[in-house]
């Protein structure tokens, strides 16, 4: 019988399970300005894809770079969601944050 499959679709499961949390965490403490370490990551694990010999070790080397690339897209739209009220403003950080036009201070 052959596992990888299943093993690569519980291992994407968790890997995105992993990148969740670390969105709304990286948004809250550093803003969207943390998108080029996800970017450097995806474009290593993506390298690393192609260069291992495991199929199994490959495929989760690529599941991880476009789950780090899908991260710089989530990081903007996590701050929409803060901005909307739907997750907390990190205070620290709500008198430097710069306003878009139109829109109220944050720090209110």
């Amino acid at each position: 019988m052959y596992f990888d499959g299943l093993i690569i679709g519980l291992a994407s499961f968790l890997i995105i399970g992993l990148f969740h949390p670390l969105v709304i965490k990286g948004e809250y403490h550093f803003g969207t300005g943390i998108w080029p370490v996800f970017l450097v990551f995806g474009i290593i694990t993506g390298g690393l894809s192609v260069f291992i010999g495991s199929s199994l070790v490959r495929a989760l080397l690529g599941v991880t770079a476009f789950c780090s690339f899908w991260t710089i897209h989530e990081l903007f739209e996590q701050k929409e969601r803060v901005r909307k009220g739907w997750f907390p403003v990190n205070p620290k950080r709500a008198e430097t944050a710069p306003e878009e036009p139109g829109e109220t201070s944050r720090a209110e």
